[in-house]
């Protein structure tokens, strides 16, 4: 009842997840991701125990595909559930279970994975990826948002829409973006619609937050707000 992409941004090292379903909260269920560790997206017949658990295990060092085989093997319901993995060299691995609801599948490239399931067909995903893999001059949050959208066009979940989610984390242990659509007739384009918002503070803003290297930030809030006023005026230039 859901397609997602995981994506390791080349010329970053950002790692993104984005998630659209006909289901309440997605963005509450499918993607955990973790820096220096690696990501993974739960979903069909959900597991909210494979979360924490596949993070707990690429923590310890497990390969993608391994993480699959232990979350998997250890679950009697694993033929209803779909799985897809990136651990912390970059490697991807997937699970499509056989009870999955038709059309399901998923799709591994070299940076990236894609997943679905109760979807139009195998071109929901095709389309994903081709989307991802030909919009690589995008910044990396309107890139996922694009193969989203792309693969909402091929047809998507093939029951509508009401939910999507876009997850990513840089150097921190805190998402540097974390948007989600609960509940909404055209989740992608209101997705697509905070992700413009968070361009006009939030992205600046965050620049200041404390960090690994720096545990205090910046705190003087006149500089503050008069750097993200001069970047705001030089992003309206562009």
């Amino acid at each position: 009842m859901t397609w997602s992409i995981i994506a390791r941004d080349e010329k970053t090292g950002e790692i993104g997840i984005a998630v659209a379903t006909r289901f309440f909260a997605v963005g509450a269920r499918v993607p955990f991701i973790e820096v220096g560790v690696g990501a993974l997206a739960t979903q069909a017949l959900i597991n909210p125990f494979y979360g924490r658990a596949g993070l707990a295990v690429l923590r310890q060092g497990m390969s993608a595909p391994e993480v699959v085989q232990h979350l998997t093997e250890a679950d009697t319901g694993s033929a209803h559930r779909q799985l897809h993995v990136m651990d912390s060299a970059g490697g991807f691995a997937a699970h499509t279970g056989s009870a999955c609801v038709d059309w399901c599948g998923h799709l591994i490239g070299d940076t990236f994975s894609v997943a679905g399931n109760m979807l139009a067909g195998p071109q929901v995903i095709e389309a994903t990826a081709q989307a991802y893999a030909g919009n690589n001059a995008l910044p990396f949050a309107r890139r996922l948002i694009a193969a989203m959208k792309a693969g909402e066009a091929a047809g998507g979940d093939k029951r509508g829409k009401q939910s999507a989610a876009l997850l990513i984390y840089s150097t921190e242990e805190y998402a540097d973006l974390d948007l989600r659509v609960d509940d909404h007739a055209d989740p992608l384009a209101e997705l697509e619609r905070l992700e413009k918002v968070s361009r006009e503070r939030w992205v600046h803003f965050r620049k200041f937050l404390p960090k690994r290297g720096d545990p205090v930030g910046t705190t003087d809030r006149d500089l503050i707000n008069a750097e993200i006023d001069k970047a705001v005026a030089l992003e309206n230039d562009a």
